[in-house]
C-alpha cells in the first residue's frame, strides 16, 4: 500500500517518529512476551519459536531509531514486522501475530509507557517531600506571620507551613499508587476487541510484562480510557498543590517581603540591572506546572464525548500529549525540590514581622477566656481595643492598654504585669501553647515531622517495590526467551 504524500507528511511520519521515541521498547517487549506465551501454550512450535526469537534478536534498536519514514508501511508495528520477515522464513514470521491485534498491542504499549511516567512523577513528589522535610526540621522555631485572605493573621512557624504542604504532597502518593494499580493491567489478548479462539494465557504475558494481571472485559480492554484519566488527574491535583505553594515562595522571595533566599545556583541576574537577583527557578517551576496542568486537562478534552470503542482519539495522537504532560509535571516538581533543599530564610525579619500589627493578639483573647473567666466574645472586644491602642498610642505600656480596654468592655480592670503580658503577646508563646494535633507548637511539629519521615520511608519502599517488580519481569522475560 502506498499512502498519499500529504497523509504521510501530516500524520504517518509524525506518528512514526513519536512511536520510535515513546513506544519502541514496549513494542519489542510485547513481541517477546507474546512469543514466549505462544510457545508455552503450544500455539507456536518450539522450533518456530526459536526461529522467531532469533529473528527478533537481530533488530538493531539504535539503527531502528534512526530510520526515516518512507510511506511504504503504515506504522512502527508494520516496520518491525517487515524486519522480522526479512530475518527468517516469512511464513514463520507470520506466526508471531497469531492471537493478537494492533488494538491490544497499542493499549498494552500505552499502559507500559504510562506506568513508567507515573512512577517518575511519583518519585519526584517523594524527593520534594524529603527536601521540604529537611527545611522544616531546620525551622521548627522560625516564627512568621501566617496569612489569611492575604493579610497577616496569626504567628506560625516555617515548619508548620511546610508540613501542610508535605502532608498534601503525601496524599499525592496515595493518588499515584491508585493510578499505578489502575494502569498496571494487561490488555494483551483482547485482540481487536472480542478476544480470540486460540487458547492463549493472558496471565503469562502479564507476568512477562510486569503487569499485576490481565484486564477483564475484552471490549473494555480496548475501549476504556479511564486508567489514563485517573493518572492525569493525579498529576493535575499535584500540580495545583505545587503551584499554590510556589506562589507563596515567590512572594517570600520579593525584596518587599524578604523571607526567602534561594541559593546562587537557582537565581539569575539581569543583562542591564546589576543589582537583580531573580528567583527564576521557581518561576520556571510555575511555568512548567501551568503548562503541564493544561496538558493534563487537554487529555480529558481529547477523549471527551468520543465513541466507546477502538478509535484514533485515544491512541497514537494522544501519546505525545500524555508524555509531554508528565515530563513537564515531573520537571516542575523536581525543580522545586532542588531549589528548596538549600534555601535560606531570614529568621530575624520573619520574627520581627510576627510581632507587628497585633498578629498575636488572639492569644490575649484566649487567655482572658481561659484564665480570667471572660466570655471569648468579651475577650475578643478587649483584644480589638488593644490593637487600636497599639497603633494609635505607640509607646504606651501594653498593661495600661489592657487595663483600660478591659474596664471599658466588662467594667473591671484586668491586671497582667507588663513583662508577663509582653511575653504572652510574643509569637514564640503564641505557637508554643498551640499544641493542638497538627498545630504549630515546636513539640507538635517535631512529632509530625518524624511521622512524615516515617511515611516517606514507607512510600519510597512502595515505589521501590513497584520498580523492582517491573525490573524482575524484564529478567524473567529474557530468561524465558533464552530457554525457548
Amino acid at each position: 500500500m502506498r499512502f498519499d504524500a500529504e497523509y504521510v507528511r501530516i500524520v504517518l511520519n509524525e506518528n512514526f517518529e513519536d512511536a520510535k521515541q515513546l513506544l519502541l521498547d514496549p513494542l519489542l517487549a510485547i513481541d517477546e512476551a507474546h512469543l514466549v506465551m505462544l510457545v508455552d501454550t503450544g500455539i507456536v512450535s518450539k522450533a518456530d519459536g526459536k526461529v522467531l526469537r532469533d529473528a527478533i534478536g537481530t533488530i538493531d534498536v539504535p539503527a531502528l531509531r534512526a530510520v526515516k519514514y518512507d510511506g511504504t508501511y503504515e506504522d512502527l508495528f508494520f516496520y518491525i514486522e517487515r524486519l522480522v520477515k526479512a530475518a527468517c522464513d516469512p511464513d514463520i514470521a507470520g506466526r508471531l501475530h497469531t492471537a493478537r491485534s494492533r488494538n491490544d498491542i497499542d493499549m498494552t504499549m500505552y499502559r507500559m509507557q504510562l506506568r513508567e511516567m507515573v512512577l517518575k512523577m511519583w518519585n519526584a513528589t517523594l524527593d520534594l517531600r524529603e527536601s521540604l522535610i529537611g527545611v522544616a526540621e531546620r525551622h521548627r522555631h522560625t516564627v512568621y506571620p501566617a496569612h489569611t485572605h492575604t493579610q497577616p493573621a496569626q504567628p506560625s512557624t516555617v515548619a508548620h507551613y511546610l508540613l501542610a504542604a508535605i502532608e498534601e504532597f503525601g496524599r499525592a502518593s496515595q493518588r499515584f499508587d491508585a493510578a499505578f494499580v489502575s494502569v498496571n493491567r494487561n490488555p494483551l489478548g483482547a485482540c481487536a476487541i472480542t478476544g480470540t479462539g486460540f487458547p492463549i494465557d493472558r496471565h503469562r504475558t502479564s507476568e512477562l510484562l510486569g503487569f499485576d494481571g490481565p484486564t477483564g472485559n475484552t471490549y473494555g480492554s480496548i475501549a476504556t480510557v479511564d486508567y489514563l484519566l485517573q493518572s492525569a488527574a493525579a498529576a493535575s491535583i499535584t500540580l495545583v498543590s505545587l503551584g499554590r505553594v510556589v506562589q507563596d515562595l515567590l512572594l517570600w522571595c520579593t525584596m518587599e517581603m524578604g523571607y526567602l533566599r534561594l541559593s546562587d545556583g537557582f537565581v539569575q541576574g539581569s543583562s542591564i540591572m546589576p543589582q537583580k537577583r531573580n528567583p527564576v527557578a521557581l518561576e520556571h517551576a510555575r511555568a512548567l506546572s501551568s503548562k503541564a496542568f493544561a496538558q493534563t486537562h487537554s487529555i480529558a478534552n481529547a477523549v471527551h464525548n468520543t465513541p466507546f470503542g477502538d478509535i484514533v482519539d485515544t491512541e497514537d495522537d494522544l501519546q505525545p500529549l500524555t508524555a509531554g504532560a508528565f515530563k513537564d509535571a515531573t520537571r516542575a516538581v523536581s525543580l522545586v525540590a532542588a531549589a528548596m533543599k538549600d534555601a535560606d530564610f531570614n529568621v530575624a525579619l520573619m520574627r520581627e514581622r510576627a510581632t507587628m500589627n497585633g498578629v498575636s493578639i488572639t492569644e490575649l483573647a484566649d487567655t482572658l477566656a481561659r484564665e480570667h473567666g471572660l466570655p471569648f466574645s468579651a475577650g475578643h472586644k478587649i483584644a480589638a481595643r488593644m490593637v487600636s491602642g497599639l497603633r494609635e498610642r505607640k509607646g504606651t505600656p501594653v498593661s495600661t492598654l489592657l487595663r483600660e480596654a478591659s474596664h471599658d468592655v466588662c467594667g473591671r480592670a484586668i491586671e497582667i504585669e507588663e513583662t508577663a503580658l509582653v511575653q504572652l503577646l510574643s509569637p514564640e508563646h503564641f505557637v508554643a501553647v498551640r499544641k493542638t494535633l497538627g498545630g504549630p507548637s515546636p513539640d507538635v511539629t517535631e512529632k509530625a515531622l518524624a511521622e512524615s519521615r516515617e511515611q516517606l520511608t514507607r512510600d519510597r519502599a512502595l515505589v521501590a517495590d513497584r520498580r523492582a517488580k517491573l525490573d524482575a519481569s524484564v529478567a524473567a522475560r529474557h530468561a524465558a526467551l533464552k530457554a525457548l
